[in-house]
């Protein structure tokens, strides 16, 4: 058994009266804390699936693209950085280049992968015991990342090829991708994605509900906004410092193209520690931690603010359908 904390029972006593002072007690109870791992789902009501998905939706959509267009400029030296070789010049110009392109599929991306998350979530917080809540989440995001891997890879290849400067527009660089490369020229790397952005997702957003829980626990109230934001930073930068070699590998696949100099993931590897050595698979690792901590601080802050904006409105829509099916009384 855990350590032993206070907390007040509610229930009313024999006598009436509701003020403190005029008698009513408040009966203290010795219980069990909850471990850090572990969360309890206040209630027993089935998981309304649309319902999560939709509102997922919208609140993944829209913490992704806030995100995306604040960040691009530090993503792009990002990608500069890693894509370079020995020592080659970083050029800081068209820091924006692709962003309208990306935003495209950023959009439908982060909607998708919330609102596959946040359901899946619930689910899986339900059918496993309480003490297993970390794997609920690191399956969850594993399952969020497979679903917008579908649009989030096509999505990466044409910014970083628009990034690295290879093309001028997003529609140039699909038609010419596809002309050259077929269609599966859109899905380069997606092999090294999937190894770089499952554990990224499932680590990254385990760590936050983690660390969201133990907060609540110790704080004994729901989280303010800066408080999200501080999770989700810390959150970020860790899990991104900790995927910066499958980053690289990641970058180098997919800005590749038809020249086909590395033939997978492991002959990447191979190429990079050959040629490069082993610092260069940490290759834009400050600007990257960089962007992942204040994404994550941006996306999870603006995430948790959406979703408490939707939870009220439902509140609020449900209470006005109680009040109109309440019969009028003469």
């Amino acid at each position: 058994m855990g350590p032993l904390t206070l907390t007040i029972n509610s229930k009313n006593s024999s006598m009436s009266s509701p003020d403190v002072s005029n008698g009513k007690s408040q009966r203290l109870q010795l219980i069990p804390k909850k471990s850090f791992a572990s969360i309890s789902s206040g209630e027993d009501k089935p998981v309304d699936f649309l319902r999560t998905l939709f509102e997922g939706f919208i609140a993944g959509g829209t913490a992704g693209v806030v995100v995306e267009t604040a960040l691009y400029p530090i993503d792009t030296i990002k990608t500069r950085l890693q894509a370079a070789r020995g020592g080659g010049k970083i050029v800081l110009q068209g820091l924006y280049s692709g962003l309208a392109g990306n935003l495209v599929g950023v959009l439908p991306a982060s909607a998708l992968f919330v609102g596959v998350y946040e359901p899946a979530k619930k689910k899986l917080l339900k059918m496993l015991p309480e003490n297993l809540s970390a794997v609920a989440h690191l399956t969850a995001g594993a399952i969020g990342g497979v679903a917008a891997s579908l649009i989030r890879v096509p999505t990466e290849v044409v910014k970083q090829r628009l990034q690295t400067g290879q093309f001028s527009s997003a529609p140039d660089a699909v038609r010419l991708i596809v002309s050259k490369e077929g269609f599966k020229g859109l899905y380069a790397g997606y092999g090294s994605f999937l190894l770089r952005d499952l554990p990224f997702d499932a680590i990254q957003f385990c760590i936050y509900e983690q660390l969201r829980i133990g907060y609540k626990l110790a704080a004994r109230r729901d989280l303010h906004d800066p408080e999200n934001a501080a999770i989700g930073a810390f959150a970020g930068a860790i899990t991104g410092a900790i995927t910066t070699p499958l980053d690289v590998i990641k970058t180098r696949l997919m800005i590749q193209g038809s020249a086909n100099q590395y033939k997978g993931i492991f002959d990447c590897v191979q190429t990079i520690l050959k040629e490069e050595g082993p610092p260069a698979l940490l290759k834009g690792i400050g600007p990257r931690v960089l962007w992942i901590g204040i994404g994550g601080s941006i996306f999870f802050g603006v995430l948790e603010r959406t979703k408490k904006i939707l939870a009220e409105r439902q509140l609020l829509q449900q209470s006005n359908d109680q009040s109109s099916d309440t019969p009028k009384q003469d």
